[in-house]
């Protein structure tokens, strides 16, 4: 299922219209080799991989972009109806198959696909079924892309993410999680809309499991390059623990009011996703707070398990782990954090 055929080959004979328009200039070099062409592949077109894709190519990250899908009759269709916006976008190549032929050479490949939750299931059977799911995914991946990088959307992404690292056999670096890269752009709006203020003069991380429990770093947070907690220490300003409690409540259970008033979540993780995307891609070399091998990092010595730290992301994947300070407490809540992804890691037997 490519994309449909170049409008230059309609005339008489199939002959190659584009001759006929452009007369080359003359003493030119055919186009070089070293030229960049980057390659999206999203492999997942429901909700979630189709506001990624929508928002990668309304800001112009990648020159080619595949989609993979098991259905093939949306897949076609969405493939479509991304095509026939052509005259509204940058030029990008949109390609879309079931065969995972299509992404090869990509830069970075995009996996959302995951199995749904059946009534009465439990957690670990679903996710016993996505590492199934997962098993025909990342290996064809690997195949096809053996230089890219892994960014995996899927939930539980921490999971998910340890996971497609054993079966792709990349280094660590080339695999991430999207993590609390969203919970964190939720944690800063909240704190923003609190206080009044623009949240991109808001610097605050949640870090651990995307999920139930992840930690908030109120200890680093700024606003205006301005420490919080210490402004209002040294200016004797009395505030409520529980306050902060309840923001990061909110954070947690922000995706789930979410979905019960529209059905999922789209927009935001489009966004959040496309972020990470310009920052592996373009060399950006920006702190996110995104799913990592986090072995080795304020005393997560238990396993290999991948949890959000705050990490600086380049055209060669995760180039480090920020040293961020953290209070003793939020060292506990961390590794709390990493034991529960442990114990649900443990069951899979992998």
């Amino acid at each position: 299922m490519q994309k449909s055929p170049s409008a230059s080959s309609l005339g008489p004979g199939g002959l190659d219209l584009a001759q006929a328009f452009f007369k080359p200039i003359l003493n030119t070099d055919p186009p070089s080799s070293t030229k960049r062409h980057t390659k999206i592949s999203v492999i997942g077109v429901g909700n979630v991989g189709m506001a990624i894709a929508q928002t990668i190519l309304t800001q112009d990250l990648a020159d080619e972009l595949a989609l993979v899908d098991a259905k093939s009759d949306k897949l076609r269709g969405e493939m479509l109806d991304l095509q026939h916006a052509a005259a509204f976008l940058p030029r990008t190549k949109i390609n879309a198959s079931v065969d995972y032929s299509v992404t090869a050479g990509s830069d970075l490949c995009i996996v959302t696909a995951g199995a749904r939750q059946n009534p009465g299931e439990s957690r670990l059977n679903l996710l016993q079924r996505n590492v199934a799911l997962f098993s025909n995914i990342i290996p064809p991946l690997a195949k096809y892309s053996p230089d890219s990088i892994l960014l995996i959307v899927s939930n539980p992404v921490d999971v998910l993410t340890y996971v497609s690292w054993k079966l792709s056999g990349f280094p660590s670096n080339r695999v991430i999680g999207s993590g609390t890269n969203l919970d964190s752009s939720r944690f800063r709006f909240l704190i923003a809309d609190h206080l009044d203020v623009n949240a991109q003069d808001v610097q605050a991380f949640i870090v651990g499991e995307h999920g139930d429990s992840s930690v908030a770093l109120w200890s680093s947070i700024s606003i205006g390059e301005v420490p919080v907690l210490s402004f209002l220490k040294n200016q004797q300003i009395a505030y409520e623990k529980q306050t902060l409690e309840n923001i990061h409540k909110a954070v947690v259970e922000s995706a789930y009011e979410v979905i019960s008033l529209k059905g999922y979540t789209s927009w935001a993780i489009g966004y959040s996703v496309a972020n990470l995307a310009r920052s592996l891609l373009r060399d950006q070399r920006k702190i996110h707070p995104v799913s990592v091998l986090a072995k080795g990092f304020y005393g997560i010595d238990g396993g290999e398990v991948f949890l959000s730290l705050p990490a600086q992301l380049g055209r060669g994947g995760v180039l480090g782990v920020t040293n961020i300070h953290l209070t003793d407490e939020e060292v506990q809540r961390l590794r709390k954090s990493a034991e529960t992804i442990l114990e649900v890691q443990s069951q899979l037997g992998l």
